[in-house]
């Protein structure tokens, strides 16, 4: 367990007879991805729509909205009918807020400040001052441009009636955020919040970071209680956190267990890495990452039907 950097949650005791949904981030392959497992899923008679709490970040984020304004069939449909785009050349900018910088240049900044930090308490702070330290995070025609590509991105505006929670981090204080339909945000600005990889988005005056940052891409730990809980990882799991802070996903899911959740988890497979390439933030990478999750959602529908139905 991990208490130290992660408090208990509290859980509802009627949580335990409730299923819930962990969409993890990804850049726009894994967002892609996905859509194209939970179309899979809902396909082959798995009905994620169903889960009483859905927990989005960053990438997982995205979908989460998206799939609230749209059926995954139809979400699957866009991307594959999507014109066809190039794949980028080293150097060009990268598809992050505001398009600033390589994927490449943003991971060295940010390697080194998760190497510079303590634990992820410092971790937060010293990634918020990083971001804030980016002109971007103060320039309002790119906070704007942000702002209208999320929005350009979601087929409705409207908070679910369901339970969804979608992370982020105050870049500020470094304190974890929960955005939901009661916090008084728009759902695009809660989206573009949760997917700040690179400079800080703010709202009502608020920097914020992406929501990985509060416990690795997924925060499987916020469905604690639950009694079903399904994690759709699109990076596979895996941390670019030192193992002892237990940020990654199995740690996430000791804890989950701890509290009497029976978890599942769908990470890529061969077919869909191969898709995903070298650059997750690779638009051009969508249509195939979509495919090969669809066919990954088709194929564990077999294995999750008794647990999810």
């Amino acid at each position: 367990m991990h208490s130290s950097f992660y408090p208990t949650l509290s859980v509802d005791p009627e949580a335990a007879s409730r299923r819930a949904l962990v969409l993890g981030g990804g850049g726009a392959a894994g967002n892609a991805w996905l859509i194209g497992v939970i179309a899979g899923l809902s396909d082959a008679g798995v009905d994620t729509a169903a889960a009483d709490l859905v927990v989005g970040t960053s990438a997982g984020a995205t979908a989460a909205a998206q799939l609230t304004g749209a059926s995954p069939q139809q979400l699957f449909a866009d991307i594959l009918a999507a014109p066809a785009l190039p794949r980028p050349v080293d150097g060009m900018p990268g598809a992050g807020p505001g398009g600033r910088g390589s994927a490449l240049e943003a991971m060295r900044r940010t390697g080194d400040v998760i190497a510079a930090s303590a634990d992820p308490v410092d971790m937060r702070r010293r990634m918020g001052a990083s971001a804030l330290s980016l002109g971007a995070s103060h320039d309002r025609e790119a906070q704007a441009r942000w702002r209208a590509t999320v929005d350009s991105r979601l087929p409705g505006t409207t908070w679910p009636h369901s339970w969804m929670l979608l992370t982020a981090v105050n870049a500020r204080t470094g304190d974890p955020v929960l955005f939901e339909r009661t916090s008084g945000v728009a759902l695009a600005d809660a989206v573009a919040a949760s997917c700040a990889g690179s400079f800080a988005y703010i709202i009502d005056g608020v920097p914020y970071i992406d929501g990985g940052y509060r416990r690795n891409s997924e925060n499987a730990d916020l469905a604690a209680g639950y009694g079903r809980v399904l994690v759709l990882s699109p990076l596979g799991g895996r941390t670019r956190h030192p193992v002892e802070w237990g940020m990654q996903l199995d740690a996430q899911i000791d804890d989950l267990a701890a509290s009497g959740s029976r978890v599942e988890s769908i990470l890529p497979d061969e077919g869909s890495l191969a898709a995903f390439g070298t650059n997750m933030m690779d638009l051009s990478t969508r249509p195939a990452a979509a495919r090969a999750g669809f066919e990954q959602g088709r194929a564990a529908a077999v294995h999750l039907a008794g647990f999810w139905g």
